[in-house]
């Protein structure tokens, strides 16, 4: 079978197209034929070395496709299931593992394409929105790329929950995408301080909560727009990690609340992950939640894909497809 591979930490010029060996499932496992692979920015993080990890490697974590055969002591599966999961082992694959308690059903009206694109991203947005923070009618919060995979996600969740949504994107293009999917106000950071804008628009006040998954560009300017006793949900770093500070900093601020998450601490136990992975594929296939897939590009074109990521030019998900 075909797949990408790492031999080296590096550019997106190190993913290359190799032919590899099938695997066999092991117990507890199931082999999956894939069909449609998510791009999200941990796999840049791994291939660069940023999350370490053993080389050579095939990437990717998050992936639709069917089941093709099963390990010993796999029950509750059979080969042929529509299944998807955020964390196969080597996604970027024709074929790949998952464990059977990580795999999650998909909808027979939900294409393999809008599950690839919906959970590890929608999973982030609705943690986020019901967990690390959890939204309600009258909150008010900011919500960074908002034109993004999980930034389109999350202002769909927090406009359903009644919450102001304030929003941030690079360009009028994508402002106008995160207007499409209900914020409130969108402040377009390359032309206008989101800082001084978040005080003009909540009256001073500050938001309620911050979702920030750019990093180092954002971070302090975010921590200074929240009310006292606000909450900075830093859930990614798409700018780069950010600095190490004094937590006094959170004090000066307000009492400010500061959590690091993770979608894999959230959907630890298989009941998280099940109640989730369902709240998601069931909203996409009610038509509550709307999915927007920016680009779709061919396996072997996998390093473009990493491009288009990390230049942040992008709106909604990126797929990969075998």
């Amino acid at each position: 079978m075909k797949a990408i591979r790492v031999s080296a930490f590096g550019g997106p010029e190190v993913l290359c197209l190799e032919e590899v060996a099938p695997p066999t499932p092991p117990p507890g496992h199931v082999l999956l034929r894939v069909h449609a692979i998510g791009v999200n920015f941990i796999d840049v993080y791994r291939r660069t070395g940023a999350y370490p990890g053993p080389l050579p490697q095939t990437p990717g974590g998050e992936a639709s496709g069917e089941v093709i055969a099963l390990g010993d002591g796999v029950g509750g599966l059979a080969v042929g299931d529509r299944v998807a999961s955020v964390q196969v082992q080597g996604a970027y694959a024709e074929q790949a593992l998952v464990k059977a308690e990580q795999c999650v059903r998909v909808p027979d009206a939900v294409s393999h394409e809008s599950a690839a694109a919906a959970l590890l991203q929608g999973m982030t947005a609705h943690y986020l929105a019901e967990s690390t923070f959890p939204l309600k009618a009258g909150d008010t919060c900011l919500a960074h790329a908002a034109a993004g995979g999980v930034g389109l996600l999350l202002v769909q969740m927090a406009t359903a929950k009644g919450a102001r949504v304030l929003a941030t994107a690079g360009t009028d293009a994508k402002a106008e995408l995160a207007r499409e999917a209900g914020a409130d106000a969108v402040i377009v950071y390359s032309r206008d301080d989101f800082e001084v804008e978040v005080r003009r628009l909540t009256g001073g006040r500050g938001v309620d909560v911050v979702y920030d998954s750019v990093g180092a560009q954002t971070f302090d300017k975010s921590l200074r727009c929240l009310r006292p006793l606000g909450t900075m949900a830093l859930y990614g770093q798409s700018s780069g990690a950010v600095a190490p500070f004094d937590p006094q900093l959170l004090n000066r601020h307000g009492s400010l609340f500061l959590t690091r998450p993770s979608l894999f601490h959230y959907t630890a136990d298989r009941a998280a992950l099940e109640a989730r992975a369902s709240a998601v594929l069931g909203a996409v296939e009610a038509g509550r939640l709307r999915l927007r897939i920016g680009a779709s590009f061919p396996m072997q074109d996998a390093a473009d894909a990493h491009r288009a990521l990390e230049s942040r030019a992008t709106t909604g998900k990126l797929l990969l497809i075998p």
